[in-house]
């Protein structure tokens, strides 16, 4: 079954047209293929943009609504225009009004397994995929961690064990497709017959009825739990990636496997460095003496501090590189660079022997200057 486009904008199906055209901007910015990483965008941008034109068009979504996703696309391919009514059903439905797919759950389940269980009677398919976002330091980027968060998510109800009803509840065939979980129907058309057959919408392809639901999941046999999980987190990750836990998303609505939950890093600001890819960008403060004569000083890095010499003459605002000092290289071997950018302080205030020494560097220099507030301040404008 294909996914519903109400599903695909994440919109429920009363939501107004300005609701629908803000859930497509913020799609279309996520899955854009120039902006997006996952391999699959450009496929999930194209799901958006046809949401988007369906949804937001009065006609083929009042269309859309009656006939149910599958038979909207069936008919939109033999060239049905939603403002028609070609084939004698009501109001424009091709297929004569035949009704839906059943639906009206109004849950998550809804939007998690796409309407109806369904199991035991078609092919099992793979749960739906879930995501959620999980923040790091940079630390735990750069040395990789083991973190631990939660997450919620549908799971199977213990009360019925999935079944969706009492274990004692009286069984019966479904009269509507005499049990066998589909329904078939045939349509004459100008196209020519047309046979489409579905899930039946009463006993959601089960082929059985109960006398009882389960009063936990309401007969859904899933009800939403909160999970802890840990999850490996690589050393070298950067902000925006995702990492995929397999067989930790939604159960499958027919007995398939599980569907994977995925998880967005965000990496929190560090006081310290600021990073670019697999490289790290740190600024030194200095003292004027430092930058004029030279020195070796203590580096911060994210594995211990390092030496680093300033070199004699050093003009504020240079930038130095320590090869090997940045973040671990994703899946690759080594580390990116360290780059140490110095900024000369100038201090607020002197004491009687440096100002006596700051003079006598001036009168040095050819050029007899009063030392005064007014000239400590020329001097941070110059650095």
């Amino acid at each position: 079954m294909s996914e519903d486009f109400y599903d695909v904008l994440g919109v429920s199906k009363d939501a107004s047209a300005e609701e629908i055209k803000q859930a497509y901007r913020k799609k279309a910015t996520e899955y854009h293929p120039d902006v997006s990483d996952e391999p699959d965008a450009e496929e999930k941008f194209k799901k958006i943009q046809k949401a988007k034109k369906v949804l937001t068009d009065e006609d083929k979504r009042a269309a859309y609504d009656r006939m149910g996703h599958d038979r909207f696309e069936q008919a939109e391919k033999h060239g049905f225009d939603a403002g028609q009514d070609p084939f004698g059903g009501a109001g424009g439905d091709p297929f004569g009004g035949m009704g839906g797919m059943g639906g009206g759950l109004g849950d998550i389940f809804e939007q998690v397994f796409g309407g109806g269980r369904g199991r035991g009677r078609n092919r099992p398919r793979k749960g739906r995929d879930l995501r959620t976002g999980l923040e790091i330091d940079l630390e735990e980027a750069f040395e990789g961690v083991k973190k631990q968060f939660t997450v919620e998510r549908p799971e199977e109800c213990d009360t019925c064990d999935g079944a969706g009803h009492p274990a004692d509840a009286d069984a019966s065939t479904c009269p509507e497709c005499q049990g066998r979980g589909q329904v078939t129907q045939i349509q004459q058309t100008p196209l020519g017959r047309v046979q489409q057959t579905t899930t039946c919408p009463r006993c959601e392809g089960e082929g059985t009825l109960y006398s009882e639901t389960c009063g936990d999941c309401r007969g859904e046999g899933y009800v939403r739990n909160e999970a802890s999980l840990t999850v490996e987190v690589p050393a070298g990750i950067d902000d925006g990636q995702t990492l995929r836990m397999e067989g930790e998303g939604a159960p499958s609505p027919n007995g398939g496997p599980h569907g994977d939950l995925l998880i967005d890093i965000s990496i929190a600001d560090h006081p310290d460095f600021e990073r670019d890819g697999d490289n790290l960008y740190y600024t030194l403060p200095i003292s004027f003496p430092q930058a004029t004569f030279g020195d070796t000083v203590e580096v911060p890095t994210l594995d211990g501090a390092a030496e680093f010499e300033i070199p004699r003459a050093t003009q504020s605002g240079e930038t130095f590189r320590l090869e090997g000092k940045g973040m671990p290289r994703l899946q690759r071997y080594g580390q990116g660079d360290l780059f140490v950018r110095v900024q000369i302080v100038t201090p607020e205030s002197l004491n009687d022997e440096q100002r006596e020494a700051l003079e006598a560097f001036a009168e040095a220099g050819g050029e007899e200057i009063e030392v005064s507030e007014g000239f400590f301040e020329k001097i941070k404008r110059s650095f």
